[in-house]
């Protein structure tokens, strides 16, 4: 069997395979030989159809299909051993099949191409002597005293109030509906707006506390200064950067009822607060914990800025033609750890995942699986050059840890090896950046002077705060909306324990939330 190798775009090597006459001719009667065997045709027993008639009844082309599929498979496996070719997935048949059935005649020679995925060449630039800046995030007294100065308000006493207009601050309870402007005009006639209800912009029984923040500009401003019992209509508009496209930017009237004002009696900050609010029975030791929470975050945050620039730069010293097998793969992880995920909040993914949905979700998820791809080949290509490894017990070490968060239904579902891998990289990962830190310079420069880096590994990239901080489902505020409860949550600071750590989640890795799944 002759093979002629021809490297082809994307990280593929294209095989020209030749069949000899013989080799040709045996494939073909061994077909023949396997239906004779086994096939059932009236007047004839099993095993003692003459040739012609099994050739007629199943059909000379057929018969030459099947040949040619089984011999084009053995030829290709032959092939990648016989060439010591590395390949990463199974070969595909660059030939039209078709084509070649018509041309495969037993005994003649047979030529066809395939190509297969192979280990990409890898050229990185450079790995060492980089200057790399990174934003240092630094601790903000100023956070823990808003903090604090949050909990005095989840303390406070309401008071009712029916002396004097609503203002700034006070826990409102309202009544409004929204309506948009439609113009509507006949022929002859001038147009009249005619107002129609947008839809989910209705509440009865609101609670809502009178603050700017998370609401459409306008809105809250136009309770401001009514009396209880008052009903008023404020004309809004709705911002250009809305969540819901079809009302950016639409005028809009608010039909709002004062039903109840209430405004905030706020304890001292003091030891006795301090005891309500946490497990410390002093001021003193709550501002201590605080602070040396947020000393932490803020190094944690500037550890996990240091990490996504270093495995920036990398990658934008990275040349490498990524193969299609390689891409799918990754996809394909992606996509079944996001299906598992929504299983896990208890979705239906049976029912909610069609063939379009996925589809989509492949194609969305494409250029986040790319970039995975480049870093993990950026981290392993210098691993390679550095002779930089993490020993077997480390690797296991890391997945007991891991493990050791699932019940044990959840650890039925991982696939060990992929887990293995993942933990191996993701460790070799910090051994590499390590190296290069030591090998480069780094800059530290105040936090908001780069651009924010997008780590689609990151669970702390910089997040997505809604447009206004309004929910779809109602127009000035949705029932999630902290606002309307009259509590707003600080940052990171969790309800249950009012001041516990809000653990900031550092550059996550492919072992935590996203390891792999069978």
């Amino acid at each position: 069997m002759k093979v002629t190798q021809e490297k082809r775009p994307n990280s593929q090597m294209g095989l020209e395979i030749e069949i000899t006459p013989e080799r040709s001719k045996q494939a073909y009667e061994q077909v023949l030989a396997d239906y004779k065997r086994k096939v059932n045709i009236p007047g004839f027993r099993k095993g003692k159809v003459p040739r012609q008639v099994l050739i007629q009844r199943l059909g000379s082309q057929n018969l030459k299909a099947v040949a040619l599929e089984k011999l084009i498979e053995e030829a290709a496996s032959e092939a990648i051993a016989q060439e010591k070719i590395e390949a990463l997935d199974k070969p595909q048949l660059v030939s039209e099949f078709e084509a070649l059935v018509s041309e495969y005649k037993p005994g003649q020679p047979l030529t066809f191409e395939l190509a297969v995925d192979i280990p990409p060449e890898i050229q990185i630039e450079q790995y060492s002597g980089l200057t790399i800046k990174v934003e240092e995030v630094k601790y903000d007294p100023a956070t823990v005293d808003g903090i604090l100065e949050e909990q005095r308000h989840k303390q406070a006493t309401l008071i009712p109030v029916e002396d004097r207009p609503a203002q700034m601050d006070d826990i409102t309870v309202i009544d409004f509906v929204g309506r948009m402007a439609k113009t509507s005009s006949s022929e002859g006639e001038e147009g009249e707006e005619e107002e129609t209800e947008i839809p989910g912009a209705k509440a009865d029984e609101f609670e809502l506390e009178l603050k700017t923040e998370g609401f459409i500009p306008g809105f809250v401003e136009g309770i401001v200064g009514m009396q209880l019992g008052e009903t008023k209509e404020v004309p809004l508009q709705f911002p250009e950067d809305y969540p819901q496209k079809d009302l950016r930017g639409i005028q809009a009237v608010f039909s709002i009822t004062l039903k109840e004002i209430k405004e905030q009696e706020l304890p001292e900050l003091d030891d006795e607060l301090a005891a309500e609010v946490s497990e410390f029975e002093t001021l003193a030791e709550l501002r201590a914990d605080l602070e040396s929470t947020y000393k932490e975050r803020a190094e944690r945050q500037t550890a996990a800025n240091k990490s996504q620039a270093l495995m920036e730069a990398l990658v934008e010293q990275l040349e490498v033609e990524i193969p299609a097998s390689t891409r799918s793969s990754e996809i394909d992880e992606m996509v079944t750890q996001t299906v598992y995920d929504l299983a896990s909040k208890g979705v239906d993914v049976q029912k909610m995942l069609t063939k379009e949905m996925v589809t989509d979700l492949r194609q969305n998820s494409q250029p986040e699986a790319i970039a995975r791809i480049k870093r993990n080949l950026a981290v392993t290509e210098i691993a390679k050059r550095e002779s930089i490894f993490v020993s077997p017990e480390a690797i296991e070490a890391k997945m007991t840890e891991i493990l050791a968060q699932y019940s044990p239904q959840e650890k039925e579902i991982f696939d060990r090896e992929k887990l293995r891998e993942a933990v191996e990289i993701d460790l070799v990962r910090e051994k590499v950046l390590g190296w290069v830190e030591e090998h480069s310079t780094i800059e530290l420069v105040p936090e908001g002077t780069l651009q924010p880096l997008a780590d689609p590994d990151s669970q702390e990239a910089s997040g997505s705060s809604e447009s206004e901080g309004v929910p779809e489902e109602t127009a000035p505020a949705g029932p999630d909306s902290q606002e309307a409860s009259g509590s707003s949550e600080s940052e990171g600071v969790p309800e249950e324990t009012a001041l516990a750590d809000p653990a900031p989640a550092e550059e996550s890795s492919p072992t935590g939330p996203e390891a792999p799944m069978e």
